[in-house]
């Protein structure tokens, strides 16, 4: 089964920025409720994506250098990436199928 990848300041560039698949980043904190309620959803994400978009975690108080590059101000937020560069980005806890709607649409392409 497919875990979802830790993101940090440290490895974004790599992992996120310079990818060949499309990626998912769940910017979250332990100590959020509505991050909690969506990490089961983002961990099924990863296994169902496997090979098709790289689907990870970034843990907004211990890389927060990321978060304020990209004006994180409420999480979770959800980030998606292709070619280095945001296509889409949703806000909170939302269900799979928003989630999913996303993901579909930016990796057909």
């Amino acid at each position: 089964m497919a875990e979802p990848v830790h993101f940090t300041d440290e490895n974004f560039q790599n992992e996120v920025l310079s990818s060949k698949e499309p990626v998912l980043v769940d910017f979250w904190a332990a100590w959020c409720g509505p991050c909690r309620m969506i990490a089961p959803v983002i961990e099924e994400l990863a296994n169902d994506y496997n090979g098709k978009v790289k689907i990870g975690k970034l843990d907004v108080d211990n890389n927060q250098r990321v978060a304020m590059q990209y004006g994180i101000r409420s999480i979770p937020s959800l980030l998606v990436f292709k070619d280095g560069k945001v296509v889409d980005q949703i806000i909170g806890a939302v269900s799979k199928t928003r989630i999913t709607e996303k993901l579909d649409a930016v990796s057909a392409n």
